[in-house]
């Protein structure tokens, strides 16, 4: 068998790493499309709601649409001057507050036993997953008829409870999992120093464990900040809730698309922004709880 020349078997390798290049610069074009179109698709109809929002109300109604509309605050004049939406943003501020609140108080002390004293066993694991699990609609109604038997009804303190019966349970499992993650190693050895228990919780515990309870507050935050059902059922006029307040621009009359639009973009900026601003914990808080130590 006749050997190839030197010369032969570079032309092959060099024909081989091109034949490579050409086929990862192709694998990764098709990534980077494949990218595109779904940022596209996920983030066009949020950006198209920005627009329609800061485009003149009666330009919003136009088909096809004016794609160089001037830009105009007439939507947003309409909501927080003319229909005073502003009562309803801080009603659903003070709810979400409150429900975070009260999540994190409750919930982080019951997630610590679970993890660190096997408190109620698997049984109160499976329990606290079974009540997330459970649609908003089952509890609704009950919820309703002890607020009006104990004269609640359309109040701030009735919502609260509402949406803690959902969001503690959510809270609970989220840090179960990221206490499980952190060693006793850290509060044994504040033990041994001198420390009893809750200064070890506090001093040792509580810094570790910001990431998750940051990342468990916002998550809280916004479920609380944009639910709509137990809002719409349990709430009036005085009450009443930022998202519901949307829903009442979609009436016979028809939709009103600019403020509604306007009201949306509103409604998504505190969040955007909340989770912005402690994106690092948010990361931290979603990977170390998702891992058991």
């Amino acid at each position: 068998m006749t050997a190839l020349a030197p010369s032969s078997r570079a032309d092959g390798i060099l024909a081989r790493t091109r034949r490579a290049d050409g086929s990862s610069r192709i694998g990764s074009i098709g990534a980077h499309g494949l990218l595109i179109v779904t940022s596209f698709i996920v983030l066009g109809p949020l950006l198209w709601i920005v627009r329609t929002a800061l485009v003149d109300r009666y330009e919003a109604y136009k088909i096809p649409p004016v794609l160089g509309a001037s830009l105009s605050l007439d939507s947003f004049h309409q909501i927080f001057s003319v229909d005073e939406f502003t009562p309803y943003i801080v009603n659903s501020l003070l709810v979400a507050t409150g429900v975070t609140a009260l999540a994190l108080l409750l919930g982080a002390p019951a997630a610590y036993a679970i993890a660190r004293y096997r408190t109620g066993g698997a049984p109160l694991r499976i329990g606290i997953l079974i009540g997330q699990m459970f649609p908003p609609i089952v509890l609704v109604v009950p919820i309703f008829v002890i607020a009006r038997s104990i004269g609640q009804t359309d109040t701030i303190s009735v919502l609260i409870v509402a949406y803690l019966s959902s969001n503690i349970a959510f809270v609970i499992w989220s840090l179960v999992g990221f206490f499980s993650s952190i060693a006793r190693d850290s509060e044994e050895a504040a033990l041994i120093d001198g420390c009893n228990q809750l200064q070890a919780i506090r001093h040792v515990l509580l810094p570790l464990s910001l990431p998750g309870l940051f990342a468990a507050a916002v998550i809280s935050f916004i479920l609380s900040w944009n639910e709509f059902l137990f809002a719409l059922e349990l709430t009036g006029p005085v009450a009443r809730t930022f998202p519901v307040a949307i829903a009442s621009l979609v009436s016979t009359h028809g939709v009103q698309i600019g403020p509604t639009c306007a009201a949306v973009t509103a409604i998504a900026i505190p969040t955007a922004g909340f989770a912005l601003i402690i994106r690092k914990f948010l990361i931290g808080g979603v990977t170390l709880g998702g891992v058991k130590g």
